[in-house]
């Protein structure tokens, strides 16, 4: 019962967050700070674990293919495929779920506990599109770049993990990524992401907002924004690669 009060509690947040904002000066501000903290500032954490993840995948791959039967650019196909339908959209949002939503969630649960939210509500700003909207909005412009940036990333960490190696040539590396590719898969992948992207921010931001007591409750809300976050995209992951791909 206490997780269908939520979720109807979750959907009415909702309702109320998009909303048209009564000055649009201070929400375009908002949103330029939003999409350097929640954005920008994750560029470093997306080009480090898509490097070394697009590295052992090319590896693991290349270390398993013994029979003679499998073309040399095979390691190139699986590194794309592998990197564009699942790694990259996929696992980056898990991590950036642990990055983003535990910062949300601790950001707006302090508030909350030290009634600067409470104090906006005096003033007659709707607290849930003023604190919330703008971080929704910054996810869902923003994540996909991310996710382009860890696509390119990956493909280059297998690329040079392959050469360092001498596992492989660049021209037969080269030659895996561009077959069988599918500009398709491009926008399946940057779709997940916007739904990620919604669901991390979405889900971090309730449990932040109706955050009560102390620093230590506001702890325990910002993991069960985290776990619910990462729940919510596996499920979510399952769901579109059932509409999308099948």
């Amino acid at each position: 019962m206490k997780i269908l009060g939520n979720i109807g509690k979750y959907f009415l947040m909702m309702k109320v967050v998009f909303t048209k904002p009564k000055k649009w000066g201070i929400f375009w501000q908002l949103l330029l700070n939003e999409i350097q903290l929640i954005g920008i500032n994750s560029i470093p954490i997306v080009i480090l674990m898509s490097s070394f993840m697009g590295g052992v995948i090319a590896l693991q791959t290349a270390s398993n293919m013994s029979s003679p039967l499998l073309p040399a650019y095979t390691v190139g196909y699986i590194t794309q495929s592998s990197t564009i339908l699942e790694f990259s959209p996929t696992i980056i949002s898990l991590i950036l779920a642990g990055k983003v939503g535990s910062n949300i969630a601790s950001e707006i649960g302090t508030m909350r506990i030290t009634e600067q939210i409470d104090a906006l509500e005096i003033m007659g700003v709707n607290s849930l599109n003023h604190l919330v909207l703008p971080k929704i909005i910054a996810a869902i412009l923003f994540f996909p770049i991310l996710v382009i940036f860890s696509m390119f990333m990956s493909l280059m960490g297998g690329y040079i993990s392959l050469v360092l190696s001498d596992l492989t040539s660049t021209e037969t590396y080269i030659l895996g990524i561009r077959a069988f590719f599918e500009v398709g898969n491009i926008y399946y992948a940057l779709t997940k992401t916007v739904v990620f992207g919604f669901l991390i921010v979405s889900v971090s931001s309730f449990y932040g907002y109706y955050a009560k007591g102390g620093a230590l409750q506001v702890g325990e809300s910002s993991t069960k924004a985290v776990v619910v976050s990462m729940i919510s995209i596996l499920i979510a992951n399952f769901i579109l690669t059932q509409m999308i791909l099948l």
